[in-house]
């Protein structure tokens, strides 16, 4: 699909602790932008979780310590489905699909925008925008979250971790390993990653508070952010 922009959009800022409607107004102005420049662009909006499910995540950890994780899961998929309906009534004029909770059904993307949310236990919500990707022919995703770029380490933890401008996937994913956990915050899934590798895509991951950058990520101007992926890709 031509003119399409994939974007995982991170829970981490759409509700750092509660809604943050001051940064969802002006995404929703500069998408909207977008979106009437050109009525051929379309846009996938997956959204995670953020405040929502890591509060509900730790008191069921509170509650009960033998709690499975897959009950983990579902909290905060419950939790990217709140905010995956706020973002889709937001832009309920240019999406005319309900909220996609399940990736891989019934999906008639007639609008210029999709907004999907969780699907199910064992990955977050970056798997399901790869695979909106693959399905409707997406080779770029964007995704957005309170980092600008990735690190060579955890920076809060290692003081001279370095910003990187560019990993290959092999790299990128000796970093981040192979195993999901319900909560996990990497800058992108290992799950999505290896998904991702397979099928080519790259990946961009930038601070998707500077709207600004996001949009010269859609425009194709020079951004601030990390790519990931391979040359050849």
């Amino acid at each position: 699909m031509n003119n399409l922009a994939v974007i995982s959009l991170g829970g981490s800022i759409i509700a750092p602790d509660k809604v943050d409607t001051a940064f969802l107004r002006q995404l929703n102005e500069a998408l909207r932008t977008y979106l009437i420049e050109d009525r051929s662009r379309k846009i996938i909006l997956v959204c995670g979780g953020g405040s929502p499910a890591r509060v509900y995540q730790q008191a069921m950890r509170e509650i009960r310590e033998d709690v499975d994780s897959e009950e983990l899961d579902w909290l905060g998929i419950r939790a990217t489905h709140i905010n995956g309906q706020l973002v889709k009534a937001m832009l309920s004029d240019f999406c005319t699909d309900n909220l996609i909770t399940d990736p891989t059904g019934h999906i008639n993307f007639r609008g210029q925008v999709l907004v999907a949310a969780g699907w199910k236990p064992g990955f977050s919500t970056d798997n399901d925008a790869v695979i909106l990707a693959e399905r409707f022919e997406g080779r770029l995703i964007i995704n957005l979250s309170n980092i600008a770029k990735v690190y060579t380490d955890d920076p809060k933890k290692n003081p001279d971790a370095k910003p990187l401008d560019s990993i290959s996937w092999a790299d990128y994913r000796t970093m981040v390993g192979n195993q999901w956990t319900p909560g996990k915050s990497t800058p992108f899934d290992p799950i999505a990653s290896k998904r991702a590798e397979k099928m080519h895509m790259k990946v961009v991951c930038a601070d998707g508070r500077n709207i600004r950058n996001t949009m010269d990520i859609l425009y194709g101007r020079p951004f601030l952010g990390t790519v990931i992926g391979d040359e050849n890709a």
